[in-house]
């Protein structure tokens, strides 16, 4: 088989400029050409507008100046989700980015806390957090390295406008030799032995050939599933959203540095703060919702006054059977969709480069390394469907038939193991490549009600005044922490005027 020459992005907006920006700059333009395919005609989703602190690596490895990408992107900071009426009405949650408190003896400190509060202790862990105590109180900073050794880090991620930050990363790959190429696609060739893809060819009659292609085509799948027909495991038996309505609105009150996921009748709504407007949505099933009356809801619940009319996206929770086949890798919706309640679609094209860059073929067909990936691509979606399952699963609402039947619902084994594990000492085995950690499931399990009965019998080693000096320990240092901190706009404004750099990664 022939080496690899030649790289064609079947595709434009987020997944595709993030594929083709990574690749000039990890593979470089000298010896391989990288061309990028998109058409003006067809628009993109561009409703991925929060992030989780993976974005910070993915602009590290680009080398990106963060301020310069705040400016451009209209970026705002993230610590993490508030949750509203999951659990029931008139309860709210946060799950945040970073650590509770700190391990102690070997053993998270949630089970420390476990204790501390059966005991009649502070029976609020956001104390023990930096991130959800700053977002209570609309702060922000980055901070120095020289000062995490004495006082909490902050870890945290962006909200931006999509359309923005694929326009900046376009600009970005361009500079690197990336070449793009207008176009609709109106047909795909194939070797006739081997059944690679060979060429696509646009509306203008051009053949653009290729040894290796990266489908970003969308909810399309042009390449890998319309061309090479893999095989889609459809998953709305457990998330049962299909539908969104979207809608951008007029700024309103400060800018706070978190996302929020509002529960409704029939799914959920999302609130998205950027520098120049919110981004609303409501995600929901048409089984129990028509498309009509979620447009109409949606625009009765927003903050501000409507920028636009509200727009339907349909979709399918669920991913690729392969993810590579043959010589066509899937990035983004054509290799799978899970709903956007942790804000994970730009992560998992992220995961996705990350894998590819480090299964890279030096030939077309590399059958082993396909296999490989794609098994690794499954076990992310498999793990992060799981999270996104288990807040619906734990809800008392039963308001609504949706929320009915979410609580009814029959769930995965691998999930229904991680919860009883979880009830019964309060803790959940999580893989070591898995992206959401012991803690994100602490926040989210606790947040939705499930209270574990038992604890790591290490929790029960320390005495009590120890325990509670330690605990009052941590709380102050956190505490103290986000009392440093400005306001989120203003430290916001202050990052967008700089026109110095500021490196990335400093948490």
């Amino acid at each position: 088989m022939s080496e690899i020459r030649r790289i064609v992005v079947v595709g434009g907006g987020t997944a595709g400029w993030m594929a083709a920006a990574a690749l000039a700059k990890t593979l470089g333009t000298r010896e391989r050409e990288i061309v990028l395919i998109e058409s003006e005609q067809i628009g993109t989703v561009g409703v991925g507008e929060a992030t989780i602190p993976m974005i910070l690596m993915f602009n590290r490895v680009l080398g990106i100046d963060e301020d310069q990408f705040i400016r451009e992107t209209r970026a705002t900071f993230k610590l993490g989700i508030e949750f509203v009426d999951w659990r029931r009405l008139g309860h709210s949650y946060f799950h945040p980015f970073g650590l509770y408190g700190a391990d102690m003896d070997g053993v998270p400190f949630q089970h420390f806390w476990l204790r501390h509060q059966a005991n009649g202790g502070e029976a609020d862990h956001g104390r023990f957090n930096a991130e959800t105590l700053a977002a209570r109180e609309n702060r922000f900073m980055r901070v120095p390295p020289e000062q995490t050794q004495r006082l909490p880090r902050i870890n945290y991620a962006f909200q931006f406008d999509a359309g923005l930050y694929a326009a900046f990363l376009r600009r970005y790959a361009e500079n690197l030799g990336v070449v793009r190429q207008e176009g609709r696609i109106v047909d795909v060739t194939r070797h006739g032995e081997s059944g690679e893809v060979t060429a696509v060819v646009l509306d203008d009659g051009k053949a653009v050939e290729g040894d290796f292609f990266i489908d970003c085509s969308g909810f399309r799948a042009l390449l890998i599933g319309e061309t090479l027909g893999v095989g889609f495991e459809d998953w709305t038996h457990w998330l049962p959203a299909n539908r969104a309505a979207a809608v951008p609105c007029q700024s309103a009150g400060e800018l706070t540095p978190f996302t929020r996921a509002t529960a409704r009748e029939a799914g959920w709504q999302w609130r998205i703060p950027l520098q120049h407007r919110i981004g609303n949505g409501y995600v929901f099933s048409d089984a129990f919702l028509s498309e009509d009356e979620a447009c109409r809801l949606l625009m009765e619940r927003l903050d501000g006054e409507a920028l636009a009319e509200p727009r339907i996206l349909r979709f399918q929770a669920g991913r690729r059977v392969r993810t590579w086949d043959r010589n066509v890798v899937a990035l983004g919706l054509s290799s799978g969709f899970l709903e956007p309640l942790e804000s994970t679609s730009i992560h998992l094209v992220q995961a996705g480069i990350a894998k590819l860059l480090a299964h890279f073929p030096t030939r077309r067909s590399e059958p082993l390394l396909a296999a490989k990936y794609s098994r690794e691509m499954s076990e992310e979606y498999d793990s992060i469907r799981d999270f996104l399952i288990a807040h619906y699963k734990l809800t008392e609402r039963d308001d609504t038939p949706f929320w009915r039947h979410c609580r009814d619902m029959a769930i995965p084994d691998s999930l229904a193991e991680r919860l009883e594990i979880f009830r019964s000492r309060g803790e959940v085995l999580v893989g070591q490549q898995e992206l959401f950690k012991e803690t994100n499931w602490f926040a989210v399990l606790i947040g939705q009600g499930l209270m574990p009965h038992g604890r790591h019998p290490v929790a029960d080693t320390v005495d009590e005044a120890t325990l509670a000096r330690t605990l009052n320990h941590i709380r102050g240092a956190v505490a103290e922490r986000v009392a440093g901190m400005p306001p989120h706009e203003r430290y916001l404004r202050d990052a967008r005027l700089s026109q110095n750099s500021t490196p990335l990664g400093i948490v």
